[in-house]
């Protein structure tokens, strides 16, 4: 889905939950190849490290967004989710709320044979050793009187060389890396959808 059109239907989804014509949402989608700017990056995206002449060479457009964050990179073979989430009246702390999307994909990785850890300090999710993780998974999420858009973004069998366009979420001294990269092979999105939506659902379908 075009990343613009992403948002169009996260601002009609939004005003739709808030209204209570539906419930809590999660959109699960690819991105044609974009770099995105967080509020992070309002002084200006220092960030990108390309030359406009290189993104047009790769074919990558650039985007402002309203999420929280830095400067990410959504392309092909990445899960791009999307929660249109109330959070009231129970889950109304926004850093518990990014802890709690962590959780999600960590627990999607396990049914992989990959082990995601959180670095301190650092939204996202991890692998790898201390000192030396790599990043699979970005959050940056919006929240607009308790209802959520924007989300996480995980690397499935994303082309990697384009995150050397960026440096990645504003952080230069950890790479990136994907689950196809982890595990030597290829996994079908297919598989990586349902092992995220089952997750989600463990994680925010019930409440007490």
């Amino acid at each position: 889905m075009d990343y613009v059109a992403g948002l169009e239907l996260q601002a009609a989804l939004v005003e739709e939950r808030r209204a209570g014509t539906i419930g809590d949402t999660l959109l699960l989608l690819e991105h044609p190849p974009v770099i995105t700017l967080g509020v992070k990056t309002r002084q200006g995206p220092s960030h990108i490290i390309a030359s406009d002449e290189e993104l047009a060479r790769e074919g990558v457009v650039v985007h402002e967004t309203g999420r929280g964050g830095d400067v990410t990179y959504h392309g092909p073979g990445q899960l791009v989710g999307y929660p249109i989430l109330d959070l009231r009246p129970d889950r109304c702390d926004v850093h518990q709320y990014v802890r709690d999307l962590e959780e999600v994909l960590i627990q999607a990785l396990h049914d992989f044979g990959i082990t995601g850890t959180r670095v301190q300090g650092l939204s996202g999710v991890w692998v790898g050793e201390t000192g030396k993780e790599r990043k699979i998974a970005a959050i940056g999420v919006r929240i607009s009187r308790w209802i959520t858009s924007h989300g996480f973004a995980l690397n499935v069998a994303t082309d990697l060389r384009h995150f050397r366009l960026i440096v990645p979420c504003g952080i230069a001294d950890r790479g990136v890396t994907s689950i196809e990269q982890e595990l030597g092979r290829g996994v079908p999105m297919a598989e990586v959808q349902a092992s995220v939506a089952r997750a989600f659902t463990a994680e925010f379908g019930t409440r007490t």
